[in-house]
């Protein structure tokens, strides 16, 4: 349809066509990547007073205790390592311990939720803090280079790392050494995660043959279990069911901002697009409306949409859909495979999106 061509039955004041993500082709420079190394929009104004710990739980609250200290504990320290501090002992001395935290639990305990406050609560200036996640921190690299991401992140007084998962030898060793490096430079760490960091890489690939440098991984963090049940889905319903192609052509066609792809084709650009620019293809978008949702049909593409969900989810962009629920977008083979934690936080997050866009659908 032409953009100026409303949907049958539509109102006339609505008379543009939605956008199209199969449409846009983002190109990223690289100082866009490293500017936009922030809490994402959803966590803009999150802090730990913020956080409302489960009272059945003394992990949150004792998360929250912990974590202000480490804020606090930043405020002396210097990114070129002179004066550092050991913010886990009152004796001033050289750091012999783990340079960082390790915030570990499972779905929607607000891991997220803490790191972004952490950032937030550490006194620095917003370029001397780098926040994203570990698929950005390693499209930083492949953007700028392993010795300028050094460079520019060593400047940092802390580096915040959201759900860091290693899938491959290649990222182990590249992140093992980033870290270190960084580490040495006085960069205080944070991660969050739902893999203790001894355990990172189980059942993706031969971890045997890394250990050294998984070991080497652990030993920048202290771990930080936080228990709990995904806040998305206390005392609420189940996702909601999928809507038909007519339902959801109308609501893209009605709301401001939208855009309308069918799922398969949408899949297949992605395929496309540097999952860097993943965020980039969703600018300005209000609503992602698609039609035709099916099951993923490998691993690659599952992969890819993991990181579109993150990116969505990020920007609390609601998600309309027809076809399968999302909780079947995973093969019972992917969800017990060893990306299986990606795929039930993709899950969880698509549910939460698609709750927000029952709204758009005209009653």
């Amino acid at each position: 349809m032409s953009s100026s061509t409303a949907f049958p039955g539509q109102s006339p004041l609505a008379e543009t066509a939605p956008l199209s993500l199969c449409a846009r082709e983002p190109h990223v420079p690289a100082d866009r990547l490293v500017a936009e190394m922030v809490p994402p929009p959803r966590f803009d104004s999150v802090r730990f007073d913020t956080y409302v710990p489960d009272p059945n739980q003394p992990s949150q609250s004792e998360a929250v205790t912990v974590l202000a200290g480490f804020a606090a504990g930043l405020g002396g320290a210097h990114a070129t390592g002179a004066g550092r501090r050991r913010w886990f002992s009152k004796k001033p001395a050289a750091p012999t311990g783990p340079r960082g935290v390790y915030l570990d639990g499972g779905y929607g305990v607000g891991k997220t939720h803490l790191l972004a406050s952490l950032w937030h609560a550490t006194p620095a200036e917003p370029s001397l803090k780098a926040f994203g996640t570990f698929v950005e921190l390693t499209n930083l690299v492949g953007a700028l280079g392993f010795q300028q991401t050094v460079r520019t992140l060593s400047g940092h007084r802390l580096l915040c790392i959201d759900e860091f998962e290693l899938d491959d030898p290649g990222d182990t060793v590249l992140v093992s050494s980033l870290l270190s490096r960084l580490v040495e430079a006085g960069v205080a760490l944070a991660a969050t995660s739902n893999t203790l960091p001894g355990k990172l890489g189980e059942g993706r690939f031969a971890a045997a043959d890394f250990l050294r440098e998984i070991q080497g991984l652990s030993a920048h963090f202290r771990p930080l279990r936080i228990d709990g049940e995904d806040y998305r889905h206390r005392g609420l319903p189940e996702a909601p069911p999928p809507y038909d192609d007519e339902q959801v052509t109308r609501a893209a066609y009605a709301t401001p901002g939208a855009s309308l792809d069918d799922f398969p084709g949408l899949l297949d650009h992605l395929a496309r697009v540097h999952p860097s620019r993943y965020g980039a293809l969703t600018d300005d978008i209000g609503a992602v409306c698609l039609t035709g949702v099916t099951a993923v049909p490998d691993q690659s593409t599952a992969l890819r949409l993991v990181v579109l969900a993150d990116r969505l989810y990020d920007r609390e962009v609601p998600v309309l859909a027809s076809g399968l629920p999302f909780d079947q977008l995973f093969s019972d083979e992917m969800l017990n495979g060893g990306y299986r934690k990606k795929y039930f936080r993709a899950i969880s997050r698509l549910t939460a999106l698609a709750r927000d866009a029952n709204g758009l659908v005209a009653q």
